[in-house]
Order: structure tokens, then C-alpha cells, then sequence
């Protein structure tokens, strides 16, 4: 029985553990792990943090200095007033450009947007007075036909530059002071992800920390002590009953436990209790012979940020995949669609053409109504990259909000499954015209609970996802989340979701339930990444190293992690259902198994599960038939396994 014996309780995080990978069993081209102290791991995760900012900073000036070319190309006019209206709107598009100013020498005209930053009392180091000096240089450049970028700046702990750019109809340009903060949230949200500090806040959260072998309560005082542990809620607690109880039967329970909050979600229920902690809570509930009662545990985000800082090679080692073919050579009717105009697919998205996207496009760039569910920390609603491809979505941290991202994950995921393509700006999704609902199940810090992820994967089948993008987790088989898991596989919906990034091989969830289709990460080389989790339950593996993509203030970062590989697979899941709308999703399931490139040993392992996804020859298998008898023997394999699983329960 899985729940009896695998109620391990550590996070699906960012922890690079110190466990070496059994390497005699991979191809040779890989290398073995070596084991790291303690301060040896602290050090790489604190280079790992320098590096992200760094490749960050250039998908930032890249994306900046095309932005600013497009607002030259666009305001040409004479009209001071409709030069303002435009330059508002430009800062409203790009909120960190906090400041902008357009010159025009021949014809008089200075018009500015926004303000320059000033500093605090106690800021010594810089001055408002130093930026405004920048950007009256970088004015005079402008008039002059020369461009212009500006040291960096720090006001308040945050850092500004200045550039310019000239105009090619007019005696001037375009000048505007660039917040590089999104540099600094790269940084916080690695230091959390990477456990480099404490993380989740216990705190914040009153949730209690414990290893995930003995059950000991474990104190977190820096950022090793994350390694191995879990968290949980110390004052509430889930339980399903054998029979609904009644009202009355509610509120004596109420009573008894003296709770503050009693929600449901499906059949379950989280009570949070006054002054019983979990334990006590157990022996309680356990009086009334449930079907199950359990700790209401946390779930985090499994990213992980880039790890090398250069953008990487867009050509895969050479191997021959599980059909015997040789990936070198072409095959027939291998036409690709051309490559997009998105100013940042060139640069950095080596992991489209690594898995074959641009061919699988000739077949089908997707459909409206295959509705692809992100049930993370939200979606950036306003990200013009974005916001033409999304429906309204669903908070479940607060059911009167939108759902707002304010991690920046959810964008990031969002993004690589449907950011806009061909659009001149950003980067090019997988999917052309699927749909994108966001579901916001995780809070500011990147953390949710069994109750909230539940509630949006039953709330995302309910209101048309076709597919659900699960780039979170946690090492614990829990029941309520896979009553959820169930609800919505049983309504056919694809569930794809990240096996984790903690180099170990404890099946981690909802990855490793038997309804869900679990995906580990690949380098631009198709090794396994060094952080990604593996073992006998991994299905696939896809790009996840380096991923740009967008982010929230209409802005861009590189971001690492099994978090960034399962969106490749949730894209082509609804490229599969696109293309042909009656397979069921076992049948999807099996086609994306049946078409990989074999990584590693032949057949199935466990550091690349079936092998690395390819487009092409998904969709093409797909196009085949409704009902394809080649997929019937794992069809009615899958089935006795999830019935074999039901019946131990």
C-alpha cells in the first residue's frame, strides 16, 4: 500500500542534495556526481545565485534596447501632447522604466514621463542628483546621433541605469532610467529555492519542520537545514469521512477542538483547531474511523535558477533514439516552420529546436478550445506577452482576487507553454493558440497547501482544462491531493507535473501518482540535469536548464529547474489533444512515451525515464488514428496498475 509505507514529508525544492547518482548505468558521456561538503554546496548555490542575475541582466538589455527601438519607430510625430499620451503608455507597458524623456532638437521639443528616483536620507552612495546627470548626458548623445548606457546606479538598495538611443527620423531620441530589480527578485527567489536561507518561514506559516525519514522535529536555522526536511501545518488538519457528517455532527467537532476555521474541498475536510496541534488532531479524528486523516501539508514550486550564466549550445549530443534512428540524420517530410520573430528566440531559446517544436508546428500550432491549466502561483495578467492567451483563471489563496502572480513562477510556466508567437517582442511559446487558464494555489513566497492545490486542480477540470501544468510538490503520498489527482483524471484531463530538483530519487508527488505523468530536467547537451530528481517513476525528460521565458512586470528572466521542464510536456500534451481531439489522456500519455529520444541506457531508466520529448514525431503519431491499436497493450497496462493502486487503498 503506497500511502502506508511513502508518507515522506520533504519538499519538492531546490536543494542540491549530496546523494552520488548511480552513473555505472548511464551512457558514457556522463559523468559522476561527486559527493560536496556542506560549505563546497553552499558555495555553488551562492555562484548559482550570481550567475542568474547575470544572464537575467542581458535578457533584460536585450528586451529593453528592442523596446525602446519600437517607440522610436512609433513616435515620430511633432505633436508634443501625442508624444506624452504615448510615452504614459510606453511606462504602463514597461513599469521599470521608471523614467523616460523624448528629445527632439530640430523641432524644440523635450517631452518626459515618470520621475527620477530619489534617495533616501541615509543612502551615501548615490544621489538623485547623480542619475539626473546621467540622463542629461545620455540627451546630449541622443542629439548627436550616439547611443548611450550609464554606470549602474543604487538608490534604496535598488539598482537603476540609464541608456539612450537616437532617432533615425529626428535630431534626438529616446532616453529613460531602467529599474534592473527584477535582477534582485531573481536573487531573493533563488536564495528561497535554492535553500540558501530557511524557507518556507515557519513563523509565517506555524508549520512544523521534520525529517522526512525518522518524523523527528528538525529547528531550520540556515539554509542547509532544509535538506531532508517537510513541513506542515502545526494547528490544522485534513480528514475524510466514511459518510458525510452531519451538521450537527460539524459543529460538535467544532466545539471539541475549539476550531477557528473548518474548510472542504471535495469530499475532505481541513479543520484548523485553537489549541490542539496535528498530533493531538489525529487522535481525535480518529475516533470517528475516517477514510483517512492527515497533516495538512505545504507545497512548493520545484525551480531552480540557472546554474552557468552563458547562454548554451542549441545542438544535442548525438544519439540514436529508441527506434533505432539516428537524430543526425534528416527524415522524410521533414519540413520546419520558419523560425519566429520574438526578439529573444534566437538568443536563448535553444530548447524549442532541441526538441523539435519549429517541425511539429507544421502539423499543428494548436487550438483555442484545448485549454491548458497552470496551477501554480498564478499568471502576470497584464504581460503583453501573455495576456492575449489567457482566461479568466481562479485564486484559491483568495477567492476575491485575481489570479495575480507575485512570484513570478506562474509567468515563467505560462510562458513557455503560450507566450505569443511572432509578435516581435519576447520570447515564442510551444503553443501558437492554446488557451492558458491560471490558477493561483501558491502564495507570495512560492509555498500553498494540500487544500488550495487541491481545490485548483478540482476547480481547473471543472471549468474546461484539457491539460494541468503541476510544477510543484512535495515528498509526501497525500491522500486529499490524490483524491483531487483523481477527480480529474477520471474527467480525462492530462496531468503533467515536475518530479523535483533535489538530485534524489524519493518518488516525489503529485509526480509519482500513477494518474499523473511525471517529467525530470535535461541540459542543452540532453544530460540530466545535475539537480533533478530521477527514479523508477519519471515518464520523460525535457529541456529545463537555462529556460527563458517571461516573468511578471512584463519583463523576462532565465530560470532552471524540473518546474521548467514539465511545461515543455504540458505544451505538447495540448498539441497532441489539438491536433487530435479524441484521444483520451492515457492514449496521450503513451504517444509522448512512444516518440522520445532514448537518453541513457536502452529502453526506460531511471534518470530519463522513456527518453527526451520530441514534437515531430508526437504529433505525428497522434495525427495516426483516434484510437490507435499500437497504444492498446499500455493503455490496458496503465489501467491495471491505477486499479491495482485503488484496490491497497
Amino acid at each position: 500500500m503506497r500511502r502506508g509505507t511513502a508518507i515522506g514529508l520533504s519538499l519538492l525544492g531546490a536543494t542540491i542534495v549530496v546523494v552520488p547518482l548511480l552513473w555505472n548505468s548511464m551512457s558514457s558521456n556522463q559523468q559522476p556526481a561527486r559527493v560536496q561538503s556542506a560549505s563546497q554546496e553552499k558555495h555553488y548555490k551562492l555562484n548559482t545565485v550570481h550567475q542568474d542575475m547575470k544572464v537575467t541582466e542581458r535578457l533584460l538589455s536585450t528586451d529593453t534596447k528592442q523596446a525602446m527601438h519600437r517607440a522610436l519607430s512609433q513616435w515620430p510625430s511633432k505633436d508634443q501632447n501625442h508624444i506624452k499620451l504615448k510615452m504614459d503608455r510606453f511606462r504602463e507597458k514597461y513599469p521599470h522604466f521608471v523614467y523616460t524623456s523624448w528629445v527632439n532638437q530640430s523641432a524644440g521639443a523635450h517631452v518626459r514621463s515618470g520621475s527620477i528616483p530619489d534617495a533616501s536620507q541615509h543612502d551615501k552612495q548615490a544621489t538623485k542628483e547623480q542619475l539626473a546627470g546621467y540622463v542629461h548626458k545620455a540627451e546630449n548623445a541622443v542629439t548627436k546621433k550616439q547611443s548611450y548606457r550609464s554606470p549602474e546606479v543604487v538608490l534604496n538598495g535598488k539598482q537603476y541605469v540609464v541608456q539612450g538611443y537616437p532617432s533615425p527620423a529626428t535630431n534626438g531620441g529616446i532616453v529613460t532610467v531602467v529599474s534592473q530589480h527584477v535582477i534582485y527578485q531573481v536573487h531573493n527567489h533563488q536564495q528561497r529555492n535554492l535553500r540558501v536561507v530557511p524557507y518556507p518561514p515557519e513563523h509565517k506559516y506555524r508549520v512544523k519542520s521534520v525529517d522526512t525519514n525518522t518524523k523527528k522535529d528538525v529547528k531550520v536555522a540556515d539554509g542547509e537545514d532544509n535538506q531532508g526536511t517537510s513541513h506542515y501545518y502545526t494547528d490544522e488538519i485534513v480528514v475524510r469521512f466514511r459518510q458525510q457528517p452531519t451538521e450537527q455532527q460539524l459543529n460538535r467537532m467544532r466545539d471539541d477542538i475549539r476550531a477557528t476555521a473548518v474548510k472542504k474541498v471535495g469530499n475532505a475536510y481541513v479543520f484548523q483547531s485553537k489549541w490542539m496541534e496535528t498530533e493531538r488532531l489525529q487522535q481525535y479524528f480518529a475516533s470517528y474511523n475516517p477514510l483517512y486523516v492527515e497533516p495538512h501539508y505545504l507545497y512548493l514550486t520545484n525551480d531552480l535558477k540557472r546554474s552557468d550564466g552563458t547562454p548554451t549550445s542549441l545542438h544535442a549530443t548525438p544519439l540514436r533514439d529508441r527506434f533505432g534512428r539516428d537524430n543526425r540524420a534528416p527524415r522524410a517530410n521533414n519540413t520546419a516552420e520558419a523560425d519566429p520573430n520574438d526578439v529573444l528566440y534566437k538568443p536563448y531559446q535553444w530548447n524549442l529546436p532541441l526538441i523539435k517544436t519549429n517541425n511539429g508546428w507544421s502539423l499543428t500550432k494548436g487550438r483555442e478550445d484545448v485549454i491548458v491549466a497552470v496551477v501554480d502561483t498564478g499568471v502576470d495578467l497584464k504581460h503583453s506577452d501573455l495576456k492575449d492567451k489567457l482566461l479568466p483563471g481562479y485564486n484559491a489563496i483568495d477567492r476575491n482576487a485575481k489570479p495575480q502572480d507575485d512570484v513570478g513562477h506562474g509567468t515563467h510556466v505560462a510562458g513557455i507553454i503560450g507566450a505569443s508567437v511572432n509578435n516581435e517582442e519576447g520570447i515564442a511559446g510551444m503553443t501558437w493558440y492554446n488557451k492558458i487558464l491560471p490558477v493561483k494555489v501558491l502564495d507570495s513566497s512560492g509555498s500553498g497547501t494540500s487544500y488550495s492545490v487541491a481545490e485548483g486542480i478540482i476547480w481547473a477540470t471543472d471549468n474546461g482544462a484539457k491539460v494541468i501544468n503541476l510544477s510543484l510538490g512535495n515528498y509526501v503520498d497525500g491522500a486529499l491531493l490524490h483524491d483531487a489527482v483523481r477527480y480529474a483524471h477520471e474527467r480525462d484531463v492530462v496531468l503533467i507535473a515536475a518530479t523535483g530538483n533535489d538530485n534524489t530519487s524519493q518518488p516525489g508527488y503529485p509526480a509519482a501518482y500513477p494518474e499523473v505523468f511525471a517529467v525530470s530536467a535535461t541540459d542543452s547537451n540532453t544530460a540530466k540535469a545535475s539537480y533533478s530528481n530521477y527514479g523508477n517513476y519519471v515518464d520523460v525528460v525535457a529541456p529545463g536548464t537555462s529556460i527563458a521565458s517571461s516573468y511578471t512586470n512584463n519583463q523576462y528572466a532565465a530560470l532552471s529547474g524540473t518546474s521548467m521542464a514539465s511545461p515543455h510536456v504540458s505544451a505538447l500534451a495540448a498539441l497532441i489533444r489539438s491536433v487530435n481531439p479524441g484521444l483520451k489522456n492515457t492514449e496521450v500519455y503513451d504517444i509522448m512515451r512512444q516518440t522520445v529520444n532514448d537518453l541513457g541506457t536502452k529502453g526506460k531508466d531511471s534518470y530519463y525515464g522513456y527518453g527526451q520529448i520530441d514534437v515531430e514525431r508526437a504529433l505525428h503519431l497522434a495525427t495516426q488514428s483516434t484510437h490507435s491499436l499500437s497504444l492498446y497493450p499500455q493503455n490496458v497496462q496503465r489501467e491495471l496498475k491505477r486499479t491495482a493502486v485503488e484496490f491497497d487503498r
